[in-house]
């Protein structure tokens, strides 16, 4: 795992303190596409299930997961896939 996804990592179990919490590095899904610069760690897919997400609806469980990674989307991070749930 890169940097960029351990930070993400820390982040995310840090703020949520997920019971599950899976991170994919899908940059290498893009190469070739419009806009790809060809640098590693751009493209993430991130599931996660936690507590503090539940009575939250699908818009407010991404906000909240974006003001956590606001540095990395400002930065490198380019695009991010989310499946966020509370456990049942």
């Amino acid at each position: 795992m890169g940097i960029v996804a351990e930070t993400i990592r820390s982040k995310l179990e840090t703020t949520f303190a997920p019971d599950e919490l899976v991170i994919l590095d899908e940059s290498h899904l893009h190469a070739g596409h419009h806009g790809h610069t060809g640098r590693d760690e751009t493209h993430f897919a991130v599931a996660m299930k936690a507590t503090s997400f539940a009575g939250k609806s699908r818009v407010e469980r991404q906000r909240m997961v974006y003001e956590v990674l606001a540095d990395e989307l400002a930065g490198q991070v380019h695009a991010l896939r989310l499946s966020l749930n509370a456990p049942e």
